[in-house]
């Protein structure tokens, strides 16, 4: 599959809207092995290679085990802390909140789960942290950003 298009050439402006977001995150407070770990999945989920095999690659080199990240597309069954679940199944869910087969994206059990977890200023910086992954996944897989490590 060939790319599309370059949207950062055509214009670098939301690209640098998205990495402005980034930066808020990373200044967040939010452990970044658990940003590593929605990043990923969220990306999982969207179906995204390269943003699977970027943020996999950073997410080993700040110690997450390559066990664990193979394991992260079953975290319900995985060796997760209750707060890395917590934020696995509140970025799920914003990730799914236009799945027309789900009626409660974004349901009351999760919110429960992720606020027993997060206080309220790491639960806006992980809701940004979903939010953001799904604008990137968007963007790569809308324009088929090739990825120079997938390369066969």
């Amino acid at each position: 599959m060939s790319a599309r298009l370059d949207y950062n050439k055509v214009d670098p402006r939301g690209t640098q809207a998205l990495l402005g977001l980034r930066k808020y995150i990373e200044h967040s407070g939010l452990e970044p092995s658990l940003v590593d770990l929605v990043n990923v999945r969220v990306s999982q989920i969207n179906g995204c290679a390269y943003c699977i095999r970027a943020h996999t690659d950073e997410a080993v080199e700040r110690g997450e085990s390559h066990r664990r990240l193979h394991l992260l597309r079953v975290w319900p069954e995985g060796p997760f802390s209750e707060r890395e679940r917590a934020a696995l199944a509140w970025a799920e869910a914003i990730t799914h909140v236009g799945d027309p087969l789900d009626q409660a994206p974004v349901d009351d059990a999760v919110y429960a789960r992720a606020r027993a977890q997060f206080a309220d200023s790491d639960l806006v910086a992980l809701t940004y942290a979903a939010i953001a992954m799904n604008a990137w996944n968007r963007l790569a897989i809308a324009f088929r950003k090739p990825d120079p490590a997938l390369a066969g």
